[in-house]
């Protein structure tokens, strides 16, 4: 159990939370979900105690240990994996470290003998003696082969430090469990590894993520941060999702009714004040106005973008054929003899291992990089437009949002770019932010600002879920449902990639799969299985 008392913290004259007094107890999941900016990652630094908070506490019972997964993938860039994991639990670590160093001795004193007996009674205690074949095994079941457990981090690749980090915050069954993004760079199954993990997990979690089908598998309650306070309600997240909606109906219904009252006794008074028989009946109305006046209904932080894509012509029959494609970075091969053929209304999730092989294929079709072999040939009247992991290249210049979407039209018309800005939650004073202070979460809707504009009739994404909340998420969700043309797009967001792909391709370094199928279909596929292992085997 964990709890805060009268909390608060406040930034630059900002308050993200005031006066938050909340539990979260054992054996339940809590999920931590609101606005960017709200302050989520901020309220689980302050439960790890990286953060003072302004006013008030954090409750934590004595002896009870909290782990927490953090964002920073080079923070043991030279430590070994097996290590990384064994110093999520610091006490244990500290021990086995002290340990270690002095039987690494050729000769010990007198004292360091006695030390050494200590160490030995103290490691024993916290089962010291299974916690490398814990680690080792925690490891393996998110697939990092024992060749890895010995290389130090900075030599990982980043989809594998991540889950050596994952492996860190789970190590040694923490009694508090804080994870700030878990599924972020995970693939499918070392997700699934996880939902089941945290499944069976007996102590506290509180999980900060924007994956919607994570949070409907493992979690117990959903904490909503607004308001600038934290309020939790039993039930996964579209469970929340109904009852918010429902009460915040019932709270803009009573809102009506009372204001319409009033209303309706301000007519009243106005026309019978000044009548001697109904000055009476008037002075009662007044009184009665004063009472049932409603409060004015709190702001939400929570703000939905409006993300549709038009086609501004059908693709042809001819939309993309790649043949024969093979493609290798710094000598390390990413694609191999990958081939397909686009069709009318295909929604392509392309999946794979690893994230830069994904990312490379989409380069190519976007035209970024030329392929070392192979060919890629559009058809003429298919109109693609690209939505790329990194999107640094775009706002380079020293330009203000209004004039950084400008460039990409030929049309006059000032109305038509505020209004493309205006449905990306940018407005009034906004559209003159300059365009390199732009945070994540900007510079994603600005993206899709552009994309829109573009009217394209192919959409390439990669990625494009990282740095939008759970509403730009949901929406955006919608709006690749109802595109009618065609989509090729990478995701970690399995809610994404179930409901929109109807196609899947798996990219390898030593080939491809290509099914017409859901994700999920997909991923449940025997035969399919069989040939991934095969050509991850290669």
């Amino acid at each position: 159990m964990i709890e805060t008392e009268n909390l608060s913290i406040s930034f630059g004259g900002a308050t993200l939370f005031e006066n938050v007094s909340i539990k979260f107890n054992s054996e339940n999941c809590y999920g931590l979900i609101g606005a960017n900016g709200a302050g989520k990652s901020t309220f689980l630094k302050i439960l790890a105690g990286d953060i003072e908070p302004s006013k008030g506490q954090v409750i934590i019972p004595k002896g009870k240990r909290v782990a927490m997964l953090r964002q920073n993938q080079f923070a043991f860039d030279n430590e070994k994996a097996l290590n990384t994991v064994l110093m999520g639990h610091p006490e244990l670590y500290k021990i086995y470290k002290e340990r270690d160093e002095l039987y690494s001795k050729s000769e010990m004193t007198e004292e360091e003998g006695i030390r050494i007996g200590e160490l030995e009674s103290e490691f024993a205690e916290i089962d010291g003696y299974t916690a490398e074949a814990e680690a080792a095994t925690m490891l393996n079941d998110l697939d990092i082969s024992n060749d890895h457990h010995e290389k130090l981090m900075k030599d990982l690749e980043p989809g594998i430090k991540v889950r050596v980090l994952l492996a860190q915050a789970l190590f040694g069954n923490p009694d508090i469990l804080l994870l700030d993004e878990p599924t972020n760079q995970l693939d499918y199954i070392s997700v699934l590894w996880l939902e089941k993990f945290l499944f069976d997990f007996k102590n506290t979690v509180i999980v900060v993520s924007h994956d919607r089908h994570f949070l409907n598998k493992v979690c117990t309650h959903i904490a909503d941060v607004d308001y600038k306070n934290i309020k939790i309600f039993v039930g996964n997240y579209d469970f929340w999702q109904q009852s918010s909606n429902l009460i915040q109906s019932q709270l803009q219904d009573q809102h009506k009714k009372q204001t319409d009252k009033i209303k309706e006794l301000e007519d009243f008074v106005r026309r019978f004040s000044a009548n001697a028989s109904k000055s009476k009946q008037a002075t009662s109305r007044k009184k009665l106005i004063d009472k049932i006046r409603p409060d004015e209904l709190a702001t939400t932080s929570r703000r939905s973008p409006y993300i549709a894509f038009k086609a501004q012509r059908p693709c042809g029959n001819n939309i993309l054929k790649v043949s024969k494609v093979s493609h290798s970075v710094n000598g390390v091969q990413l694609l191999k003899n990958v081939s397909f053929t686009l069709n009318r209304h295909d929604k392509i999730a392309i999946t794979g291992r690893n994230d830069l092989s994904r990312t490379i294929l989409l380069d190519l079709l976007a035209g970024k990089e030329t392929p070392d072999e192979g060919t890629i040939e559009w058809g003429n009247n298919s109109i693609p437009t690209y939505f790329p992991k990194d999107n640094s290249e775009f706002f380079k210049e020293d330009i203000t949002l209004f004039e950084w979407l400008d460039n990409f039209t030929k049309q006059d018309d000032d109305q038509l770019i505020r209004g493309f800005l205006g449905r990306m939650l940018f407005s009034g004073e906004a559209v003159e932010k300059d365009v390199k202070v732009l945070s994540g979460g900007e510079k994603a809707r600005a993206m899709f600002s552009k994309q829109m504009l573009a009217e394209g009739n192919v959409l390439l994404f990669d990625e494009p879920t990282d740095h939008l909340d759970l509403e730009a998420i949901t929406t955006l969700n919608e709006g690749l449902i109802k595109f009618d043309e065609c989509i090729l797009f990478t995701s970690h967001d399995f809610e994404l990639l179930n409901t929109v792909a109807n196609r899947v391709i798996e990219v390898t370094p030593n080939g491809m799969i290509d099914r017409m199928s859901n994700f999920n279909d997909y991923m449940q596929n025997p035969e399919v299985a069989n040939l991934r292992k095969k050509l991850y085997e290669k």
